[in-house]
């Protein structure tokens, strides 16, 4: 079945040539114009996957994204001006899969989408169907995280990045390396998508198990599972 993408901003000539390339793509497209609207149409459609600009009338983008973020999981690519990294820092910690800086090439973004998409698909059959590191249990099958008998919430990323330090526990695994294996080959992101990634990841797992540090840090290397 065709995605369907929810395209978010408030300058109408971006959003009109969003969705274009989306449709020419075989996506559905939504398209808002504000956070309010945006807010109405992502409760109302439920889309696959939300395009969303940071800066938008009634409520910001970043808002939005909170607010989305508790709601359920969806997807977000957040569109961003050159000079807000520190919005696209804090975008990423809220859950934000991708983000694309101003002004942006379509293709590239479409090519994101694709990507952000694949990642957020099953796990593939050749995978574990139970992953076991002391008394975490990761269901790949039904995507579904367990702290002994406590079920952990986790988005589509967060779940595959989990699953993929679980594969190697005890391992230091480099921030390229988990660029690589988690969000896709043809990710041109940095590495500070991981480190976001790694502080919600944390956070999670902390609230069914507040006395564990599961992810440890080798400082100028990267991450691993320690159990």
């Amino acid at each position: 079945m065709t995605a369907k993408i929810l395209v978010v901003d408030d300058e109408p000539p971006i959003v009109k040539m969003v969705a274009y390339n989306l449709k020419q793509a075989n996506y559905q497209v939504i398209t808002a114009y504000d956070g309010q609207e945006a807010l109405a149409k992502a409760r109302q459609e439920a889309p696959d996957l939300i395009i969303l600009d940071l800066m938008l009338p009634r409520l910001d983008g970043l808002e939005l994204c909170r607010i989305l973020r508790r709601e359920r999981e969806v997807p977000i690519i957040m569109l961003t001006a050159r000079d807000t990294e520190v919005d696209r820092v804090v975008g990423l910690e809220l859950g934000a899969d991708d983000y694309v800086v101003k002004p942006f090439s379509v293709r590239e973004l479409v090519a994101r989408v694709k990507t952000v998409l694949r990642r957020a698909a099953p796990v593939p059959a050749a995978s574990p169907e139970l992953i076991r590191v002391g008394a975490l249990t990761i269901d790949c099958t039904c995507r579904q995280t367990r702290w002994g008998e406590t079920e952990v919430e986790l988005t589509s990323l967060e779940f595959n990045l989990l699953a993929y330090l679980a594969r190697h526990p005890g391992q230091v695994l480099s921030r390229e390396q988990l660029l690589e294996q988690v969000w896709g080959y043809d990710y041109h992101g940095d590495l500070r998508a991981v480190d976001a990634a790694v502080k919600r990841l944390r956070s999670r797992l902390r609230q069914a198990a507040p006395e564990t540090d599961l992810i440890g840090t080798v400082r100028g290397v990267g991450y691993k599972l320690v159990g």
